[in-house]
């Protein structure tokens, strides 16, 4: 038996097709940030796919695809642009404030004698250096967003081949692998697709979770900026462990001077929507569209924010879930 599986299997072809998986695998290490950015393109568009296969029988797929890209991304901006609008005159009350806020800072971590004994000559000379480092920094930022911009249209163009030649891209993937593997590679290709197609779905029902707990209850305690904290809290959720407690922190830092008892609250209302989301949201939505374990996606998480940065932490469900299919499939079932 052992003799026939190893005649069957280990192949010249497939011994070749092990190594070339291998080099393609370190190949794709060394050019991570594109590697991720197909692969989050992968993931929206396995998560557009089916409304376009459901159209696409009495409609040319490529122009299916074309309406739904575009019509995801008016409701996209119909989502953004009035919060965006609501919380306009926040964001300015809070941009005139937040020098007297950096100023209350100051007087209560320093004093008197502190001040005193500061260099005013190394105060210059550093304040001098930070507005050379700030200007470049500038320019930094300046390039980084139209690189953010190209990224984002090549993105989008990538959405669109992975929706509009959906089977063509799948075969062609097949035709790389071994002609007795390709059966079970188109198995694990849908398999990939249609696990990961659901976790768009499920961060959004996270993230807005904790956006409107958040809001609802600063808005409560009449809490300044509640709609912009409520915001800020449900943007900075899409990075777990990391990205709740950088809101906490931004939320106190905010509401510091309204006394300990609001602080107090405000902390009480982040802790409830954590408890809310990570015990009766994110268990539901994510248990049913992704169907990983809490510690998988932690254990990724950890992983990705090595060796992928933020964009890794960002997928790291759904590269989880990428993985715990290839498992399953090519390990587990067939013991």
């Amino acid at each position: 038996m052992f003799e026939s599986m190893f005649r069957k299997y280990f192949t010249p072809k497939n011994i070749l097709f092990v190594i070339a998986v291998i080099l393609f695998l370190v190949f794709m290490h060394k050019i991570a940030d594109i590697a991720v950015m197909f692969f989050a393109s992968f993931v929206i568009a396995s998560s557009l796919n089916p409304i376009v296969d459901k159209f696409s029988h009495k409609y040319k797929r490529t122009i299916v695809s074309a309406v739904v890209l575009i019509l995801a991304i008016i409701l996209l901006l119909a989502f953004i642009v009035p919060v965006i609008i609501i919380a306009g005159h926040e964001i300015v009350n809070f941009a005139q404030s937040f020098p007297q806020y950096i100023d209350n800072l100051q007087n209560i971590a320093g004093n008197a004698s502190y001040i005193k004994a500061i260099d005013i000559s190394e105060v210059l000379s550093s304040a001098a250096g930070f507005t050379s480092n700030f200007i470049n920094e500038t320019i930094n930022l300046g390039i980084n967003i139209g690189s953010a911009f190209v990224y984002l249209i090549a993105s989008l163009l990538i959405i669109y081949y992975f929706l509009a030649d959906k089977e063509q891209v799948r075969n062609t993937f097949l035709k790389l692998v071994p002609s007795q593997m390709r059966k079970k590679a188109g198995e694990i290709w849908d398999s990939i697709s249609h696990k990961i197609g659901g976790y768009v779905v499920a961060q959004i029902a996270t993230m807005a979770s904790v956006g409107i707990i958040v809001t609802l209850g600063l808005l409560l305690i009449k809490v300044d900026y509640a709609l912009l904290l409520g915001l800020i809290s449900m943007v900075l959720d899409i990075i777990p462990v990391i990205g709740p407690a950088i809101a906490l922190v931004i939320c106190l830092l905010v509401t510091f001077k309204a006394g300990p008892l609001t602080l107090i609250l405000v902390a009480v209302i982040f802790i409830s929507a954590q408890l809310v989301e990570n015990n009766f949201v994110r268990p539901y939505v994510f248990g049913k569209f992704l169907d990983i374990h809490p510690l998988l996606i932690y254990f990724f998480l950890f992983l990705t924010a090595k060796y992928l940065g933020l964009i890794g932490v960002v997928f790291a469900p759904a590269i989880a879930a990428t993985c715990v299919v290839l498992t399953e499939e090519l390990y587990i079932k067939n013991i």
